[in-house]
C-alpha cells in the first residue's frame, strides 16, 4: 500500500541521517585516536578536503591518500587531540547528500616557543557524501575554522 511504501521511505531516509552522522562522528573519534589509516577509508579515493581560516582559504587535499598523509602530519604535532561534535543537519538526495555539522576542537602541544598549549578552535564541515557500495563516504569537505582560543597549560 502507498502507507506502507510511505513508512518504508521514512525508515530509510532516517537509517541513512544516522549513518551519516555516524561517518562523522567516526571521523572525530579516529582523530583523536590519531588513526589517520581508518580515518582516511572514510573518504573516496578522489575525495577533496579544502580548509578555511575565516574567510581566508587554507589548504585544499585531494585525493585519499594525499587526505590521510596529511592529517597524520598535522596530528603529530600534538599530544591530545579532542573532538566534541555538535549539531548536523543533512539533506538526501538519493545516493548523495550534503551536510553541515559543527564541532569543537581541543589540541594540547608544544608551541614553536616549546611552550605546552591548549588550542581551542570552533569549526563547522560543509560535506558532500556519496554512497558507494552501500556505504555513505565523505566525498568533499570544506572545514571552516572560525574561531581560536590558546591558553598556555
Amino acid at each position: 500500500t502507498a502507507q506502507e511504501n510511505n513508512t518504508a521511505s521514512e525508515i530509510k531516509e532516517i537509517q541513512d541521517k544516522m549513518a551519516l552522522k555516524e561517518l562523522v562522528d567516526t571521523f572525530s573519534v579516529l582523530a583523536d585516536r590519531k588513526d589517520t589509516e581508518a580515518q582516511k577509508d572514510l573518504f573516496t579515493t578522489d575525495a577533496v578536503v579544502d580548509s578555511y581560516v575565516g574567510d581566508q582559504k587554507g589548504m585544499s587535499l585531494v585525493g585519499r591518500e594525499n587526505i590521510g598523509s596529511a592529517f597524520a602530519a598535522y596530528l603529530k604535532l600534538f599530544d591530545t587531540v579532542y573532538h566534541q561534535n555538535g549539531q548536523q543537519t543533512v539533506t538526501l538526495n538519493g545516493d548523495t547528500a550534503k551536510g553541515i555539522s559543527y564541532c569543537l576542537v581541543v589540541l594540547i602541544g608544544k608551541n614553536p616557543e616549546g611552550k605546552r598549549t591548549m588550542t581551542t578552535q570552533g569549526v563547522w564541515y560543509e560535506d558532500e557524501f556519496v554512497r558507494q557500495d552501500g556505504k555513505w563516504l565523505i566525498n568533499h569537505r570544506t572545514s571552516h575554522f572560525t574561531w581560536r582560543t590558546e591558553q598556555e597549560l
